[in-house]
């Protein structure tokens, strides 16, 4: 428990120094924020500090830091070491400046800021990978979220049934005012996942397990899922996760002011870090209970709703595995909602379509609906079709952090910043990510030496690119008063 419990402090050491430091980095001022400049009542509205906090958390949590930890788990500390380090000087610090610079740009999704800092170019094809992202996460998370209601109701309330009944929320969620549906409803859910996560830290400390210390072992580095890179792209939303920038300006567009973007941006991703830590630990205990990854009943490797479920029960009672219900079915509707109204904003942003009435909000987002429904029913096909959308889900998340990195990197170098906070994130995570689509089984399945040595490849030639592009920049920008 040693190492778990320096990891969680260093968590929380982290947002006020390094989460500090790019507070000072960024420099907010009292400069009129885009919900009291646009503000239209629909998607530009104020609300308050603490429930932006809130929705901020759910939206970029949802399952990721309770099943990606879990699965991550299997790689004993190095998945501690990997969200510590991840969350602090990776993951929170690009979802604090995808949400500043949403702020200090009239709001604009994701796709608009990559093109303001990168081009065209790039900008289009996050554009597609952004809005092919999101219908991937409104997809998968219709399909588990309505398989498990339906295991609680009555036959006459099949899963055809609920997927009507999720499909109807989304929409409403997608469509309706910001603070209508989702400003009052994900308070409530963010309570109950952090609730249950406290209850879990709490029976760790009870239960004193055994953990395995960074001093004895670093993990198990498997044939088939090696630490490197699989482990990095496994835990993405409790270290690293592209999705929470598609977020971001969600939230950013309801902020009133720029010092609020420290507890709201770094804040909700180092909470999301403390919840990744804990299930992590948690999977742990469990693995270690029932010898291994795999259950020795079915022959099959323990899914992350299987252990949660369990060890929510186990160790918190009834209540417990009431609010473990509850979570794991409200986090992937909670994120799925907010994906979806996303892709709404980046379609209406990308092709300059005003949102201010419920008819143009239907005309934009009946063709996601149509698409998201098509994927669904790929989805329910079988459980193959599931599992290869959500290895591919995986992997553009972090593709998605690569290109907001570096579109960081870049106004950090113009407005004559330090840009190395970016820069290293940004080499690593396509290091990680040329590296997984060359070795895992949805990409081209090479061998470990020839992937590893494509993503140096990949990792060098962007860094050469970066030196020339960073000295022509130079040049043209303006002397420092």
């Amino acid at each position: 428990m040693i190492t778990f419990t320096i990891a969680l402090f260093t968590l929380l050491a982290g947002y006020w120094l390094y989460g500090g430091y790019m507070n000072r980095v960024f420099g907010p001022d009292d400069r009129p924020t885009p919900a009291a400049t646009r503000n239209d009542g629909v998607d530009y509205i104020e609300l308050p500090t603490w429930k932006l906090y809130l929705i901020q958390f759910l939206n970029i949590a949802g399952l990721g830091p309770i099943f990606g930890a879990i699965m991550g788990a299997q790689f004993g500390t190095a998945c501690f070491i990997w969200i510590v380090l991840g969350t602090i000087f990776a993951g929170a610090v690009h979802d604090f400046f995808s949400g500043t610079l949403s702020i200090r740009n009239n709001g604009e999704s994701l796709p608009e800021i990559i093109g303001r800092y990168l081009g065209r170019v790039p900008k289009d094809v996050m554009c597609v990978i952004s809005v092919f992202l999101m219908i991937l996460v409104g997809a998968v998370f219709v399909s588990g979220p309505a398989e498990l209601l339906a295991k609680f109701t009555p036959d006459s309330m099949g899963l055809t049934f609920w997927v009507l009944v999720v499909f109807g929320y989304y929409l409403l969620a997608t469509i309706l005012p910001f603070d209508k549906i989702i400003g009052k409803v994900y308070p409530v859910f963010a309570a109950a996942l952090l609730f249950m996560a406290v209850g879990i830290l709490v029976m760790l400390y009870v239960n004193s397990p055994d953990l395995p210390e960074m001093w004895e072992s670093m993990g198990t580095n498997y044939e088939d899922s090696p630490i490197f890179p699989v482990m990095f792209v496994t835990i993405s939303c409790g270290a690293i996760s592209g999705f929470h920038a598609t977020q971001s300006p969600m939230v950013a567009r309801c902020m009133t002011h720029e010092r609020h973007c420290r507890p709201v941006f770094y804040g909700a991703m180092v909470t999301e870090g403390i919840v990744a830590l804990i299930w992590a630990a948690a999977g742990t205990c469990f693995y270690q209970e029932h010898g291994g990854i795999v259950d020795p009943a079915t022959g099959k490797e323990f899914t992350g709703a299987a252990v949660a479920f369990t060890l929510s029960h186990d160790w918190l009672g009834t209540v417990g595995g009431l609010l473990a219900v509850l979570g794991i079915i409200a986090a992937p509707i909670s994120t799925g909602d907010t994906a979806l109204r996303a892709v709404r904003l980046m379609i209406a942003d990308f092709f300059k379509l005003k949102q201010h009435t419920v008819v143009r909000r239907l005309a934009v987002s009946v063709p996601i609906f149509a698409a998201t429904t098509a994927l669904l029913l790929y989805c329910l096909s079988g459980s193959a079709g599931f599992k290869m959308i959500w290895r591919y889900l995986a992997w553009t998340n972090q593709l998605l952090a690569v290109f907001t990195l570096w579109a960081i990197t870049v106004y950090l170098v113009r407005v004559r910043k330090n840009f190395f906070i970016t820069l290293i994130p940004a080499l690593f995570m396509t290091l990680v990510c040329s590296t997984y689509i060359m070795i895992s089984p949805e990409g081209f399945t090479l061998s470990a030496g020839i992937s590893n040595a494509t993503g140096a490849v990949c990792t060098v030639a962007s860094a050469v690119w970066f030196v020339v592009w960073y000295r022509r920049e130079k040049q043209n920008l303006p002397l420092k008063a």
